[in-house]
C-alpha cells in the first residue's frame, strides 16, 4: 500500500513520513516487544496522504491564501475566522478513493489481527515537526478516541487533517517560526486499550519539576488517559528510585492518592460522542488505581524506554510515556513515549537561583488565601484575572496572573504573559503543569476554590518555593532574588549538609552544593502526612470519638490497616530524603516530640500525658523504652528499616535523640535490635544527640554505644544554661555563643575525635550566626549541617575569608 505503514514497518528514522508520536510507536513495537515492553498495534496514514489529500481538493493555494493574514499580531478574531475556514475546507473534502481503500483495508487487517470485526481504534495526529527539538508544548493537535467502523474512522481521518489548522496550532507555528505549508499531519491508528474499563496515565523517567534524574514518576487515574492530560482529575502519584530499584529493591518513595472524581469511558453506539465523562464510585476514589506490583512493572518499563532513546541519541533522554492498564486482560500497555523536553534541552548553568519570601510563619497563614500542587520553584507578584474560559478576558496584561479552572492548549497565548498561573484542577502532569514549566512561570494547580476565593483584580502572590505545596497570598509580598556562580565556591575543611524536614523539598536541595543530609527530621513527616499520633495506630480500638475515627478512615484509605499506613508513609518521607542524596550519607533522627506536640496529633488527648514542663520531659530515648510507647517506637523502627533494607537506601544513619544517661542508650540500642535495627550490622551506623552536658562529661562512655554524634546546638544551650528555650521570659539568657555553651561544644567536639567518632552539628547555631561555625572548624569538627537557605551564604561568607 502507497500510504499505509503498519507499525511493524516503522522505526524512529520514519519521523519525516509518519511524525514523532507514530515513529516512537513503530520504534517500541519493533524493538522493545522482546523486553516485554506491550505496545497495542495500529498503523500509519502518512504525511504523502495529506499533501495527497489536498492537492486532490484543490485546497492548497486556498489555505495558503487564508494564511497569509495570520502573524504575530493578529487580532483574535480574525485567526478563529481564519482558522474555521480551514478547518471546514479539510473538513467537507473528499478523500480520494485510492486513499480511502487503503484506510478501509488497513482497518480490516488491524481488526483480523485481534480477531475483531469492529475494531475500537484511537485516531492520533501526528504532525512531522511535533515532538521534536525546540516543538516541545502539549497537544497541538487532536485524538480521537473509541472509533469504530470504516465510515466512522474516515470521517475521523478528516478531523485528524484540519486539527493541523486549530487556533492554537496555528499561532504556535507562527510563534516557532514554522511555515505552516512545509509541515504536514500524519495519522497514528492504533487498537483502543480497554482503559475505559481499568486505568490509565502517564510516566515521566525523571523529576518534572527539579529536574532531578534518579526518579520514575507515575500518575494514574481510572478509565481514558485525556482526563490526566487535560487536567480535569487530580491523579494518584507514584515515585520511584532509579538507582535502589535497579539494583533489586522496591523503592516506592512516594504514594499520594488523588480525588480521581471523574473518568472517561466509552459511549454507547449512536451517541453524538464516542467517550463521555462519568463520575468515580466512592470505591474507586478511595483506592490506588494500580498496585505496588504494577508501579514497579510500569518503572521496569520506563527505564527500558529510557536507556534505549538514550542508546539511539547518544545522551541521556529522559522520557515522557503514557500508559494504559486493559480491564479486560488485566494488562499495562505503553501507548505513547516521546522525549521530555524541557530539562532533556535545558543547559546546566554553573549558576544557582535562589527565592526567599519575606513573611514569617504566622503572616504565612494569615496572608494565605488559597494552597495547591507546586509547579517550579520561583515566586510572582501580579494582578489577578479570574476567567471561567479563555472567552472571559476581555483584557490580560503582561505580567497579570491566570486564574482559571484549567487549562488547555487555547490558554497558551495567554499563558505567555503572564506571570504566574493558578488552576483550580489538574496535576503535575495536566496542561497547565507542563506549559508552565516551559515557560518558567510559576503555577499553583489542584487549588481547591481559587475561581472563588481570589478575587478578579486583586494583587496577589504566588509562591511555589515551599516544597509540593504551592501558596497564593493576599497582596504584593517582597521576596528577595539571588542569583550565585556555584563553581566558585570554595571546599571546606568539612562536610557541608542540611538539615531538612520536608521530604518534597529534598530533590531540589539536591542541587546545592553539598555533602548530604545531617539532620532528616522525622516530625514533619509525622504531623504534616501522617498526622495521627503513632498509638492510634497501635491501639485503634481505643477510639471511641466518631469524629476522631472518620478522620484515622479518612487518612487510611487504600492501605489495609493504620499501621502499615503508618510505616509505609514515614519510610516513604524518609525514603524520598535518602534518594535525593543518594548514595551519600542522610542521619535520620528518630521522632523528638513533646508531649505538648504529640497531643496536637490525631488521637494524641487519648494517649498523652500533662506536663508542667515537655522541653524536660517525657522525649527522646526515656520515651522509646517505656511500657505504654515501646510499640508505638517499634512502628517507626519498622519504617527505617524498610527504607534501608526493602527499599536499599543504605546511605541512611540513624540517630537517637535525648540520651539522658549510659542506662538510657543501653536501652535504645537493646530496643533497635530488637526490632531488627542492629548497630554494625549491614552496615548500619548509629549517632546519637549531643544536646545535654552529661552526654559531653561522659563521651568516652559514650562513644562504646555510638558511632558519631551531633552536637544539638538548642537544646545544648538549654540543658547548659538551664533556660527554657520556649520561655519568652528567658529569651534574652539564650545565646549558643555564651563561653559555658561554646566550652560544651568544643568538649564534645575533642572528646568524639580522641574516640575516633564522628562528630559534627546539626543545631540552629552554624545558621544564625556563622562565628560558631568558624569556631567549630577551627577544634576540628567533621561536619556542620546547615539550614538550606544558609548554605550559599555561608561558603560564600567563608570564600571571602579565603580571598
Amino acid at each position: 500500500m502507497q500510504y499505509i505503514r503498519f507499525f511493524s514497518e516503522i522505526r524512529m528514522r520514519d519521523v519525516a513520513a509518519v511524525g514523532g508520536k507514530t515513529a516512537s510507536l513503530g520504534e517500541m513495537l519493533n524493538s522493545l516487544s522482546k523486553k516485554n515492553i506491550r505496545v497495542p498495534n495500529g498503523f500509519a496514514i502518512v504525511a504523502d496522504a495529506y499533501w495527497y489529500f489536498l492537492n486532490y481538493n484543490k485546497l492548497t493555494e486556498t489555505i495558503s491564501q487564508l494564511l497569509v493574514q495570520i502573524n504575530e499580531k493578529t487580532d483574535l478574531e480574525v485567526l478563529k475566522r481564519v482558522g474555521a475556514e480551514i478547518r471546514s475546507l479539510i473538513e467537507h473534502g473528499t478523500l480520494p478513493a485510492d486513499l480511502a481503500s487503503e484506510i478501509r483495508q488497513a482497518y480490516k487487517q488491524l481488526g483480523e489481527m485481534y480477531n475483531q470485526k469492529k475494531c475500537a481504534v484511537a485516531v492520533r495526529s501526528s504532525a512531522t515537526a511535533e515532538d521534536l527539538p525546540g516543538a516541545s508544548f502539549a497537544g497541538q493537535q487532536e485524538t480521537f478516541l473509541n472509533i469504530t467502523g470504516e465510515e466512522e474512522l474516515l470521517k475521523n481521518c478528516l478531523s485528524s487533517f484540519a486539527s493541523l489548522f486549530t487556533d492554537r496550532s496555528i499561532m504556535y507555528r507562527v510563534e516557532k517560526k514554522f511555515q505552516h505549508m512545509k509541515i504536514a499531519l500524519s495519522i497514528g491508528v492504533q487498537k483502543m486499550v480497554r482503559s475505559d474499563k481499568g486505568c490509565s496515565g502517564v510516566l515521566f523517567t525523571l523529576d518534572t519539576e527539579s529536574g532531578f534524574k534518579d526518579v520514575v514518576i507515575i500518575n494514574g487515574s481510572w478509565g481514558l488517559g485525556e482526563t490526566i492530560v487535560k487536567g480535569l482529575v487530580t491523579p494518584d502519584e507514584f515515585w520511584v528510585h532509579k538507582p535502589t530499584f535497579e539494583q533489586g529493591f522496591r523503592s516506592l518513595i512516594k504514594k499520594n492518592r488523588g480525588s480521581k472524581q471523574i473518568k472517561l469511558v466509552y459511549n454507547k453506539k449512536n451517541a453524538k460522542t464516542t467517550v463521555k465523562q462519568i463520575a468515580t464510585t466512592v470505591k474507586e476514589r478511595e483506592q490506588f488505581c494500580i498496585t505496588d506490583d504494577e508501579i514497579f512493572q510500569l518503572t521496569q518499563a520506563g527505564l527500558i524506554i529510557e536507556q534505549h532513546y538514550s542508546q539511539l541519541n547518544d545522551k541521556w533522554m529522559p522520557m515522557d510515556v503514557e500508559w494504559a492498564k486493559d480491564g479486560v486482560d488485566g494488562q499495562l500497555y505503553i501507548v505513547q513515549a516521546r522525549p521530555e523536553t524541557v530539562h532533556a534541552m535545558e543547559k546546566k548553568s554553573a549558576f544557582a537561583l535562589t527565592y526567599k519570601i519575606k513573611l514569617s510563619d504566622a503572616q504565612k497563614e494569615q496572608l494565605c488565601i488559597v494552597t495547591g500542587q507546586s509547579i517550579g520553584q520561583s515566586i510572582a507578584s501580579g494582578r489577578a484575572r479570574v476567567a471561567n474560559n479563555i472567552k472571559d478576558i476581555d483584557s490580560f496584561n503582561e505580567g497579570d496572573i491566570l486564574i482559571a479552572p484549567m487549562t488547555d492548549p487555547d490558554w497558551v497565548p495567554l499563558m505567555k504573559k503572564a506571570a504566574a498561573l493558578v488552576t483550580e484542577r489538574g496535576g503535575r502532569t495536566s496542561h497547565a503543569a507542563i506549559v508552565s514549566r516551559e515557560l518558567g512561570i510559576p503555577a499553583v494547580v489542584g487549588a481547591f476554590d481559587a475561581m472563588k476565593l481570589i478575587k478578579n483584580g486583586n494583587e496577589i502572590t504566588v509562591d511555589c518555593t515551599q516544597g509540593s505545596q504551592g501558596y497564593v497570598y493576599k497582596g504584593i509580598i517582597q521576596f528577595h532574588k539571588q542569583e550565585v556562580d556555584i563553581s566558585s565556591l570554595p571546599e571546606l575543611p568539612v562536610d557541608v549538609l542540611i538539615n531538612i524536614a520536608e521530604p518534597d523539598r529534598a530533590f531540589h536541595l539536591s542541587f546545592l552544593p553539598i555533602d548530604g543530609v545531617g539532620l532528616a527530621r522525622t516530625e514533619f513527616i509525622i504531623s504534616n502526612r501522617i498526622k495521627m499520633h503513632p498509638m492510634v495506630a497501635v491501639e485503634p480500638n481505643k477510639i471511641n470519638n466518631k469524629k476522631i475515627k472518620k478522620a484515622i478512615a479518612d487518612l487510611i484509605e487504600g492501605y489495609k490497616d493504620p499501621q502499615s499506613f503508618f510505616v509505609d508513609c514515614l519510610a516513604q518521607g524518609v525514603g524520598s530524603i535518602a534518594a535525593a542524596l543518594y548514595p551519600k550519607p542522610v542521619v535520620v533522627r528518630f521522632s523528638d516530640f513533646k508531649s505538648n506536640e504529640y497531643r496536637n496529633l490525631i488521637g494524641g488527648q487519648l494517649f498523652e500525658p500533662q506536663e508542667e514542663n515537655p522541653m524536660l520531659g517525657l522525649r527522646g530515648a526515656s520515651r522509646y523504652y517505656s511500657s505504654w510507647y515501646e510499640k508505638a517506637f517499634a512502628l517507626e523502627c519498622r519504617a527505617m528499616k524498610k527504607a534501608r533494607d526493602e527499599m536499599g537506601f543504605s546511605n541512611i544513619i540513624l540517630m537517637i535523640p535525648f540520651v539522658r544517661t549510659l542506662i538510657e542508650a543501653q536501652k535504645v540500642i537493646d530496643l533497635l535490635k530488637k526490632n531488627g535495627l542492629e548497630r554494625k550490622k549491614d552496615n548500619l551506623q548509629l549517632y546519637m544527640m549531643c544536646e545535654i552536658p552529661s552526654n559531653v562529661i561522659l563521651i568516652n562512655e559514650f562513644s562504646a554505644f555510638f558511632d558519631g554524634f551531633s552536637i544539638g546546638s538548642n537544646d545544648l544551650t538549654q540543658t547548659t544554661l538551664a533556660v527554657d528555650r520556649d520561655s519568652a521570659l528567658l529569651a534574652q539568657l539564650f545565646d549558643e555563643r555564651d563561653p559555658a555553651v561554646m566550652k560544651m561544644m568544643q568538649m564534645a567536639v575533642e572528646g568524639a575525635t580522641k574516640n575516633g567518632k564522628h562528630s559534627g552539628i546539626c543545631g540552629q547555631a552554624p545558621s544564625d550566626y556563622p562565628e560558631i561555625g568558624d569556631f567549630l572548624i577551627k577544634i576540628g569538627i567533621d561536619s556542620i549541617s546547615l539550614n538550606p537557605d544558609q548554605v550559599i551564604p555561608f561558603l560564600l561568607r567563608y570564600r571571602s575569608k579565603l580571598a
